[in-house]
């Protein structure tokens, strides 16, 4: 069990503290260090919550431990009624809190004897909601997202260029191996399963996380488009297993302006494709739920 120190920070919500002897508390960091360079964790002392926002108060204090390294991937939280009993606040507010850090994937709550709050590895597919809900609420739009994925598959290739290694190549030729098998033997969906893959793989290569996010996440969206198209008409790209082979030379190769002209060759055809159907590149296609067959 994570032992764990919060101190509480007062907030523009939070009402004056009552007056009384009180000893400062030591700095945040420095008690971390000492802790971990203790190798032993420390008492577990969560402070009552003195705030009308109890939820967020709960939920920034949860964030702290994480970035102090106090609390790591895989821990597990102290139990419901001890935290609460300790945070001074009711299960009820404690448990909208967790729910909360649950969706942001920050938490996995799991029931059950051996149940609890677990702090998750990080789940990178949050970036593919949050550009949905942009496009929802009209932030962002399917031009901008389109235009977008073109310069970021441009660094992404250039990068990959740089940066891949031996496994990325098998793991990018296994997956060409695949895409020609779905091809001849008339898996067209299957085909655009192929495709989503290639590209996270791709972004896997270029040796930058942050950047493999942000592919994912435009990725996502465009490929749902392609996914519709395919599965309404029946009519996919031509020649992809060419070009993906020609690409995939040019990778080894690490001709950067090589592998990016195809790049840009193969998206420029692609969306040439999904704009002779009127409906393809539809916001509503781009929201609507997953098809059978595709990944959530």
């Amino acid at each position: 069990m994570i032992h764990l120190i919060v101190h509480h920070m007062p907030t523009k919500s939070s009402p004056q503290a009552p007056a009384g002897p009180r000893t400062a508390p030591p700095k945040r960091r420095s008690l971390a260090s000492d802790h971990r360079a203790a190798g032993s964790a420390a008492p577990l002392a969560f402070r009552p919550i003195h705030t009308r926002r109890a939820f967020e108060e709960i939920c920034e204090r949860i964030r702290e431990q994480l970035a102090l390294g106090v609390l790591k991937p895989g821990d597990k939280l102290p139990p419901e009624r001890d935290l609460a009993q300790q945070l001074g606040v009711s299960r009820n507010v404690l448990r909208e809190a967790l729910r909360s850090l649950e969706m942001a994937g920050v938490l996995r709550l799991q029931k059950g004897v051996k149940g609890g709050a677990f702090v998750q590895e990080g789940d990178t597919s949050r970036m593919n909601v949050v550009m949905r809900d942009m496009l929802s609420l009209g932030t962002i739009s399917v031009r901008e997202l389109s235009e977008a994925r073109v310069h970021v598959l441009d660094l992404v290739v250039r990068l990959a260029c740089a940066n891949a290694r031996q496994s990325d190549f098998e793991a990018l030729q296994a997956n060409v191996e695949r895409t020609d098998l779905a091809t001849r033997e008339g898996r067209l969906l299957d085909r655009v399963e192929c495709a989503r893959e290639f590209y996270k793989l791709l972004a896997v290569a270029s040796g930058n996380k942050v950047i493999a996010m942000i592919t994912d996440a435009v990725t996502e969206i465009h490929m749902r488009f392609v996914y519709a198209k395919v599965a309404s008409s029946g009519v996919a790209m031509a020649r992809l297993v060419e070009r993906r082979r020609q690409f995939l030379a040019a990778l080894r190769d690490r001709n950067a302006n090589a592998a990016a002209r195809l790049m840009r060759s193969h998206l420029g055809a692609v969306q040439r494709m999904l704009e002779q159907d009127p409906g393809a590149m539809s916001l509503q296609i781009a929201l609507a739920e997953m098809k059978p067959g595709m990944r959530r």
